[in-house]
């Protein structure tokens, strides 16, 4: 079931507006696809944001536009705490999408307790469904995981209406023994500051938003 946001059109763009815009409690967005004109809109943050942190895609607008949206990419402040830009993607309810569904783990590693790690090396599967299919998020069970075992994505659980993309021998989970020098770090890399890596940074500083 889509999420239900309210929406409203945005009359003045550009950098300096868009900014004032995430000030009074809105996020800018756009609105694209099935060959109609792109729309600007605002949403009220305090609406999105817990949509995007649980992993919702599909949105029906409600307001100035009435129409379904996928949530297509999210622009966040390097620190990840505030939502900059949202672009989203007119969609039909019987459309398929191919679409990256993220992974959870739930429990806890058996192979902890022999000396183990357990380390996710996949964040996403990639899956093929109706858009009113998608999943919020697949979740891994562990609690099964032993020292020097691993799940591959073909070893997980997704609904029968979804299709998965991902090459099933994809390792997604390992529990791994960590020895000392893995856990060991360089003294000289010690000494360099560690580099903040964010998200794109708003481009709405262009007249095309």
């Amino acid at each position: 079931m889509a999420e239900v946001l309210k929406v409203s059109v945005r009359e003045k763009l550009g950098s300096s507006n868009s900014r004032r815009l995430r000030q009074s409690g809105q996020v800018p967005a756009v609105l694209y696809g099935r060959k109609a004109e792109n729309m600007h809109l605002s949403i009220p943050t305090d609406d999105i944001v817990p949509v995007l942190r649980r992993g919702v895609k599909l949105v029906d607008m409600k307001g100035a536009v009435t129409d379904m949206a996928l949530i297509q990419e999210v622009q966040w402040d390097p620190f990840g705490l505030e939502v900059l830009h949202l672009d989203l993607t007119r969609v039909s309810a019987d459309e398929k999408v191919q679409i990256a569904t993220t992974i959870e783990l739930r429990g806890e590693a058996p192979g902890t307790k022999e000396g183990g790690q357990t380390l996710q090396l996949v964040h996403s599967l990639q899956v093929e469904c109706k858009v009113t299919a998608i999943p919020e998020k697949l979740e891994v069970n562990v609690n099964s995981l032993g020292l020097n075992e691993i799940i591959r994505a073909g070893d997980i659980e997704i609904p029968d209406d979804v299709v998965l993309l991902t090459d099933p021998e994809t390792v997604v989970v390992q529990c791994m023994e960590v020895t000392e020098s893995e856990d060991e770090e360089p003294a000289d890399m010690l000494a360099i500051e560690p580099e903040v890596i964010g998200r794109k940074e708003d481009e709405e500083g262009e007249s095309s938003s």
